[in-house]
């Protein structure tokens, strides 16, 4: 319990001076602190512009710059493909939002499966470990050519179309990756967890519901998240399968224009959809970082 200081509650100057101050050494160190600071900072800014100029002077004093930039950086066949590329972007965010999903659903359930323990379980394992070391193997540009072009060709009856075989391809390809980060989230977790819930009356599933897959998934946060970004870029390979998103807008600009500049759209298109996931990424990782670091500390 504080004890209360009259004379300081009556005069605010009293009060300030009765607060504790810091000592002149840990003034001093704060100043410093805040001088290497901005040295670093303007370090960081000095030779990142040198670097910056450097790369630009080879780049526009090389002998063949102007052939590229007409080819590869024309602002009016950018401004042309605009639209296009918008438009077929449209069908990747979609196409990303229900494959990560779907992943990620698939993932956990065949972690899940990897981990249950006991010989009336043998076929399930061995059914995920046939999975995941299958489609880890597999080129995914292979497996959306088996799914897309190999499934109609067998014409059976209320065959799903080309995006949707495309999209199930790469959601059993990430998939097998994303099990794998989960079952080594879940193998994470301490065994005597999982004893003293069961020695609480838990059963197996509400283990894993309540005490386990919470730490596991906290745990592989980052590395999920790098998979989600790896997804973000891969749905572009939808349009090998023919559907028009942004890549297959920008091929179809390319072939009218004979420039390679709607390509080079696309890409950025791509990678400013990517960097709001990234900024996530970095933040969860640190704060995992942080949060692993206190937990060692105490």
């Amino acid at each position: 319990m504080a004890l209360r200081n009259p004379a300081a509650e009556e005069d605010p100057a009293a009060a300030r001076a009765s607060e504790p101050r810091p000592s002149p050494l840990e003034t001093e160190r704060s100043v410093l602190r805040r001088r290497q600071s901005v040295r670093s900072v303007l370090v960081g800014a000095a030779s990142t512009a040198l670097l910056g100029g450097l790369l630009v002077t080879v780049l526009v004093g090389s002998p063949g710059w102007e052939r590229v930039r007409e080819t590869f950086f024309d602002a009016e066949v950018a401004r042309t493909a605009l639209p296009a590329v918008l438009d077929g972007l449209w069908l990747n965010l979609r196409l990303l939002l229900f494959c990560a999903l779907g992943a990620l659903a698939l993932g956990l359930v065949v972690a899940v499966m990897r981990t249950l323990r006991g010989p009336v379980f043998f076929p399930l394992r061995a059914l995920a470990s046939s999975y995941t070391y299958g489609f880890r193997g597999a080129p995914l540009i292979i497996v959306l050519y088996l799914l897309t072009f190999g499934v109609p060709g067998l014409r059976l009856e209320n065959t799903p179309s080309v995006l949707v075989l495309g999209g199930i391809a790469l959601v059993v390809t990430y998939g097998a990756y994303i099990a794998e980060v989960f079952r080594a989230g879940i193998e994470s977790v301490h065994p005597s967890q999982i004893a003293a819930s069961r020695s609480l009356g838990l059963t197996y599933p509400q283990t894993m519901r309540w005490v386990v897959l919470p730490q596991a998934v906290r745990r592989v946060s980052p590395p999920l998240l790098n998979d989600m970004v790896a997804l973000q870029k891969d749905v572009g390979l939808i349009s090998l399968a023919g559907p028009i998103d942004a890549i297959r807008a920008a091929q179809i600009a390319t072939a009218q224009s004979y420039n390679f500049t709607p390509y080079i759209v696309a890409g950025v298109l791509f990678v400013l959809m990517a960097i709001p996931l990234v900024a996530v990424t970095d933040w969860v990782t640190v704060r995992a970082a942080r949060r692993q670091s206190a937990e060692g500390a105490r």
